[in-house]
């Protein structure tokens, strides 16, 4: 009895120091986040968390009431002097190119010619000040149409108005009716001239020349520039009048490609140097002229057969006839000569 009493407290005072070890240390700073369990303790399923975060003081019964349709609280405004990302100014608009004088000068009393926004093409194609001719307004207020309308820089437009009503509007009403239609066969044409690959940018592709083919009158006639059944008369007036007011004039005879049109251009060149080459050709017959008829045999003879005819029978009655030697020579045929040729022109291609 008394060894199993002995082992019983032995075994008492070694479990003693165990349950010890195993009991919690309460921390230093007490229950921080009010949870009510000794930190190390494992926490219960099923227990609730009560958080010690101080909520807002309930609003007292003596404020304002919000009023509906705004919002509670209002967003802190920012410091005077800023803005938010979002309300940043837009940049400014760029201020338009002023009129030129050009664009000043040609009114609507003048031509309907809406100006359109400038052209950079590759090569140097386009330009600036540039419009859309689309009539050409007389000083009674008709307008003579350009179709299509062409796209030219406002001085090349400025001088096809000038040339329109003061040269050519004359002319037509001496034809009884006066012109209503501007044929235009081409204006701006970013191309080198005569449409040729590699070619030198033309005045077309500048917008600085226009293509002309015929004009229209009211009663429905057309007259074609290049037409040799036209009165010569008055495609030299209008040959004199183009010269006299552009510095490129190229018509039938300069090159082939201008056989069909008139090229008109104000290309600006050293020295004020001007083109004007356009041929007037007369018309073609309509009858081809007949063969000359058979001389009759009743008809006297010619001097000149008479005289050759005396001629030998003198040389044989004297027996001067020419020797087979100076035959010879006389047949031998000496250095040929070239017969004389016109020095070709030098075609300038547009």
């Amino acid at each position: 009895m008394v060894t199993v009493a002995a082992a019983a407290l032995m075994l008492g005072m070694q479990a003693e120091p165990a349950k010890a070890v195993r009991r919690p240390v309460p921390a230093p700073w007490g229950d921080l986040f009010g949870s009510g369990q000794p930190r190390g303790l494992p926490r219960l399923r099923g227990t609730q968390h009560r958080s010690a975060v101080p909520l807002p003081k309930p609003r007292p019964a003596e404020a304002p009431a919000a009023e509906p349709g705004q919002p509670a609280a209002e967003e802190p405004q920012a410091p005077a002097g800023t803005r938010k990302p979002s309300e940043q100014a837009a940049p400014a608009p760029q201020p338009s190119p002023e009129p030129s004088v050009c664009r000043l000068a040609l009114t609507d009393a003048i031509a309907i010619a809406p100006s359109i926004p400038d052209i950079h093409g590759a090569g140097g194609c386009g330009g600036e000040d540039l419009v859309r001719l689309e009539a050409i307004v007389m000083p009674d207020k008709r307008q003579v149409a350009v179709k299509p309308a062409a796209i030219l820089r406002c001085a090349m437009a400025s001088a096809l108005a000038d040339w329109i009503r003061t040269d050519i509007a004359p002319l037509a009403q001496n034809l009884g009716s006066p012109i209503s239609v501007l044929d235009n066969f081409d204006s701006f044409e970013c191309r080198g001239r005569n449409r040729v690959v590699g070619a030198q940018l033309s005045e077309h592709g500048r917008a600085n020349a226009l293509d002309v083919r015929a004009f229209k009158l009211a009663n429905g006639q057309s007259i074609s520039l290049t037409d040799r059944t036209v009165p010569r008369d008055l495609r030299e007036n209008v040959l004199h009048s183009v010269c006299t007011r552009f510095s490129t004039v190229l018509g039938p005879g300069s090159d082939w490609y201008h056989e069909d049109h008139i090229h008109l251009d104000l290309m600006e060149r050293r020295n004020n140097y001007r083109i004007c080459q356009w041929n007037v050709y007369d018309p073609m017959p309509q009858v081809a002229p007949l063969l000359p008829e058979a001389r009759p045999a009743e008809a006297p003879p010619r001097e000149v057969a008479a005289k050759s005819d005396a001629a030998k029978s003198d040389a044989a009655k004297t027996g001067d006839a020419p020797s087979d030697g100076a035959k010879s020579e006389a047949a031998e045929p000496g250095p040929e000569k070239k017969p004389a040729t016109k020095k070709r022109r030098q075609n300038r291609r547009f």
